[in-house]
């Protein structure tokens, strides 16, 4: 297709050589190119619309790169990927090799800093804005923190410093809740350029010079000036911090953006800058269903309807979604609790059917945790929804509220391993090292889906806390029985018997374990429980077999096999002993086929790391039949 201005910029310096006047122009191209790119690679597209001229205005009117833009969480990041040198790089799009979904350090310079996780922008842009103070740069930063990632406290952390250090920073926030919609228009807008002129700042500091030698004079004319701001702006809490507030204004009127953001440049000072845009903006099917339009597979945009292929067996997260519901029909007492991934989770059933024992705390990993330690405190019976790379956010909680107190926490731990075209911000690389190491944790794995089903039922009968973490997408596709029975805590099970060699399988690693057993006549065992671990099973693998092999996703380094190698040691156990699992290394994104197998986690890799080792210590007999 062809978009006229667009084609023609291939980096931020010919945006800011065009007239104001095909800005408007340039966004419209910009988006249908959007739309055009991401219904076929597949991505995030309903946030990415909506920041379609925000995006524009800000690199019209700053020098980016030298100006630092620092883009909170990233999913909306494609229109400043696109417009800084990378529009011909979008068909790659989430693809191994390709460009990242999230700004990335090492793949551009006008990506100040990388992201992934929610609510870390302001504290980065801080840190910015002050080197740059101390080294005497006259270079700008900007924060945009989209409305839910206030929900983290983190981001109020860096809003209060900021505000106490009074550095020059400007802080964007993007509000597509259209909570406050009503004040965006023509007087706020007005409003919003007259705040930010320089008339009215000069005004305002020499009025603060001269009424501070009169202290009650002073406290009069400050509440006098918050309470003419408050009546059309909510701004008073971005005040009290210590920063300026500037807005709402209309995120998708670029005249007044671009207004607004020249005179903030000139600004000394934390700034607060508040717009108002709609997620999905210019395309209809996003704009009705922004949620269903966040992160989507490849698509025809010409019918805006979403190629989403129901699969044959459940997915884990559709297995745990059942679970939650069948399990809080028979138990009043289960309270589910998530930190703003209801749909990721997948907790929209539940959430319909039991409102009043279902609590979205934003996003806020910290506070869920301390909560569901609350809630079992006076004998409730939370469950935890989370993906795992998020539980990293609340580590402590886990720790000090949780495990030390040995509370009936049930952790659902979604997005285990290696996730996909994410990317290493999302990856769950690292729970089973990080769980097996607190003392009163329960740590299960299962190897397919019904397993999943019972040891979520097994872990909410336990009277301490216990964590099933699951892989993203499905299974290898065993039929879920609706009956749930409690699995015997640390009990491996025994899948296979072969010789000389015995394979340890945790969790998603069974199947190929199972597919490499079979091709060496090994014996395989899905071990199921990392903590604690079936150890009598270990010791009787030792003593009949002359090779051990763990599998895990999961980090090599503390996992699962390293639990394996200190029961071994700690017996004195002379026994090879080989552990495979993720390398150390962030694997960068491509789709879950391709990651394992360049972690060497599939059936063949693992087939050939046996045969390596017996090559190595020249060993032969092994039957090989492939």
């Amino acid at each position: 297709m062809h978009y006229p201005l667009l084609d023609a910029i291939h980096n931020p310096e010919q945006v800011r050589a065009l007239p104001e006047a095909q800005l408007a122009p340039l966004a419209d191209d910009l988006r249908r190119f959007l739309i055009d790119s991401v219904g076929r690679t597949g991505g995030h597209l309903a946030a990415n619309l909506g920041v379609v001229e925000l995006t524009v205005a800000l690199h019209y009117v700053y020098d980016t790169p030298a100006d630092r833009l620092v883009w909170d969480v990233g999913h909306q990041s494609y229109p400043h990927k696109i417009l800084t040198g990378r529009r011909d790089d979008m068909p790659s799009l989430r693809q191994k090799d390709g460009l990242a979904g999230f700004p990335k350090r090492s793949e551009s310079p006008y990506d100040a800093f990388g992201v992934g996780h929610s609510s870390t922008s302001v504290s980065a842009a801080l840190g910015m804005a002050l080197a740059a103070e101390r080294q005497g740069e006259d270079r700008k930063v900007v924060a945009v923190i989209g409305d839910g990632a206030l929900t983290a406290g983190m981001a109020f952390e860096a809003l209060n410093h900021a505000g106490d250090l009074h550095t020059d920073l400007l802080v964007i926030l993007n509000d597509n809740d259209m909570s406050i919609s009503p004040n965006v228009g023509g007087l706020s807008n007005h409003l919003a350029r007259i705040l930010s002129g320089k008339l009215y700042v000069s005004l305002r500091e020499h009025g603060k010079k001269a009424l501070k030698n009169m202290p009650p004079v002073w406290e009069l004319a400050r509440r006098a000036e918050e309470h003419v701001k408050g009546m059309v702006i909510p701004g008073t809490l971005f005040e009290e911090l210590g920063f300026n507030y500037i807005g709402p204004i209309d995120g998708h009127d670029l005249p007044t953006l671009v207004k607004t953001l020249r005179n903030l440049r000139g600004l000394k000072g934390p700034q607060f800058l508040h717009v108002v845009t709609k997620k999905g903006k210019g395309y209809q099917p996003a704009e009705d269903n922004p949620c269903g339009y966040h992160g989507v597979g490849a698509f025809d945009p010409r019918i805006g309807t979403l190629n989403a292929s129901k699969a044959a067996s459940p997915t884990y997260t559709e297995v745990f979604g059942d679970w939650i519901c069948d399990m809080a029909a028979q138990d009043p007492r289960l309270m589910a609790i998530t930190p703003a991934m209801r749909e990721g989770s997948g907790l929209v059933a539940y959430s319909e059917r039991f409102p009043q024992r279902y609590f979205d705390v934003g996003i806020a990993e910290q506070h869920a945790v301390t909560f569901a330690a609350g809630l079992a405190c006076e004998g409730e019976k939370p469950v935890v929804a989370i993906y795992s790379t998020f539980l990293q956010r609340a580590y402590d909680q886990l720790i000090h509220d949780v495990a030390i107190q040995n509370l009936p926490v049930l952790f659902a731990i979604d997005r285990a391993g290696v996730v996909g075209p994410d990317g290493p911000t999302h990856a769950g690389s690292f729970d089973l090292s990080y769980l097996r190491c607190l003392p009163n944790m329960v740590v299960m794995a299962p190897a397919d889906e019904n397993e999943c089903r019972q040891m979520l039922y097994t872990g909410f009968l336990l009277n301490q806390p216990a964590a099933v973490r699951y892989p993203r997408g499905g299974g290898p596709g065993v039929p879920v029985q609706k009956a749930m029975t409690a699995l015997p805590i640390g009990k491996a099970d025994l899948l296979r018997d072969g010789r000389r060699v015995a394979i340890l399988a945790f969790g998603s690693m069974v199947q190929p374990a199972l597919q490499a057993g079979d091709t060496l006549d090994t014996t395989v065992v899905n071990m199921r429980f990392v903590k604690p671990l079936d150890e009598a099973l270990i010791l009787r693998m030792a003593e009949t077999h002359d090779l051990i092999v763990t599998v895990e996703e999961n980090a090599v380094m503390g996992g699962a096999g390293s639990a394996v190698g200190e029961c071994l040691a700690a017996r004195g156990l002379d026994v090879a002993l080989i552990q495979l699992g993720l390398p150390d290394v962030f694997l960068d994104h491509g789709s879950r086929p391709e990651l394992l197998k360049e972690a060497g986690l599939t059936a063949d890799a693992i087939a050939a790391r046996i045969k390596a080792h017996y090559a190595r210590e020249a060993c032969h007999g092994l039957s090989v039949q492939l």
